[in-house]
């Protein structure tokens, strides 16, 4: 009992402090597992929540996918199909036509290389310029008036000088070649330097460049003025007559140009005879045009003299594109026509 005395033993007041401070850490550890239960319960209830908005948003993309969607992309795929078969369709005649023009172009240098099968490149070259030369004398004449030139673009211009240079390639390789001649050109011109920039050998062209109009070379009365929109049809090449071409190109479209121009020079006009040779031919595009460029001209004037027939003129150079095809109910040529 004396050694207990010696213990002293905590006051009351601090077996109280220690009793509530265990007794606050007991509750504070309990109210900090349930907050963290709660937060749990409170998180699962969030990513159930989510999960379900996650599936919702999957099932209604799902569900419109065989509806409106599919039939907009079915509509468009089947309109795709479409004009893909019109254009492969299209791709198919064009290259069909242009191999009958390749046929009947081969037919014909044929049978100009069987006339002279033991002539080499050399030689032709040779004979090409004796011909250039003779028909500066005896040729029938064509004439390219330049006079319109100032109202064109630079493309323009540019696109008239590879016309004039497929022209002269023409004249070179034809057995009975044009006296050609360019009026209205001038060295300081934009068309006269075109033609020295695109044209190889433009200045040893065998063919007169003047900057005199037409009217000054030819009389009147002896000029006929080839335009679309004239009343009279061409029914053959005069010798004694000078064709006169209007060297234009014009992509905005200004119709009666050409005729304009002659009906300024107060000459004869008239036409090539595609409305008494051909036909209209349908097109995806609905597209017919009796526009040509000065070459594809040429080119038909070319055939005309050599074969004597509309048909096979038109047959060989009138382009497909343009919506026309030769009547096979008109083959006669020009000396059965008179």
């Amino acid at each position: 009992m004396r050694l207990c005395s010696h213990i002293r033993k905590k006051p009351s007041w601090k077996r109280k402090s220690q009793h509530t401070f265990n007794c606050t850490l007991e509750n504070s550890s309990e109210m900090a597992h349930r907050d963290a239960d709660v937060c749990e319960m409170q998180l699962n209830g969030v990513s159930e929540e989510l999960s379900l908005l996650f599936l919702d948003f999957d099932t209604d993309t799902v569900e419109e996918r065989p509806g409106k969607g599919d039939a907009t992309c079915s509509r468009n795929v089947m309109r795709k199909q479409r004009n893909w078969e019109k254009q492969l369709a299209a791709k198919k005649s064009k290259r069909k036509e242009e191999k009958q023009r390749r046929k009947l172009n081969r037919e014909q240098e044929a049978e100009t290389s069987n006339s002279n099968p033991q002539y080499s490149k050399r030689v032709m070259k040779e004979v090409s310029k004796e011909r250039l030369a003779e028909a500066r004398s005896t040729g029938p004449k064509l004439c390219i008036d330049l006079s319109m030139t100032d109202s064109m673009s630079d493309k323009e211009i540019s696109r008239l000088a590879g016309q004039l240079r497929r022209l002269y390639g023409s004249n070179k390789k034809a057995t009975r070649p044009f006296h050609v001649f360019l009026t209205n050109m001038s060295d300081t011109g934009r068309l006269y330097k075109e033609c020295l920039r695109m044209n190889e050998g433009f200045l040893n062209y065998t063919m007169e460049i003047t900057e005199e109009s037409c009217e000054d070379l030819f009389a009147s009365e002896t000029m006929v003025y080839l335009t679309p929109d004239a009343e009279e049809a061409l029914k053959t090449v005069d010798a004694d007559k000078v064709y006169v071409l209007g060297g234009l190109v014009d992509e905005s479209i200004q119709k009666r140009l050409s005729f304009s121009r002659a009906r300024e020079l107060s000459v004869r006009t008239a036409r090539l005879p595609i409305d008494e040779y051909m036909v209209k031919k349908e097109n995806d595009k609905n597209f017919h045009s009796k526009i040509l460029a000065i070459n594809q001209v040429f080119d038909i004037l070319l055939t005309l003299c050599s074969t004597g027939s509309w048909s096979e003129a038109l047959q060989a150079w009138f382009p497909r594109s343009k919506g026309y095809v030769v009547s096979s109910a008109v083959h006669a040529p020009i000396s059965e026509e008179e």
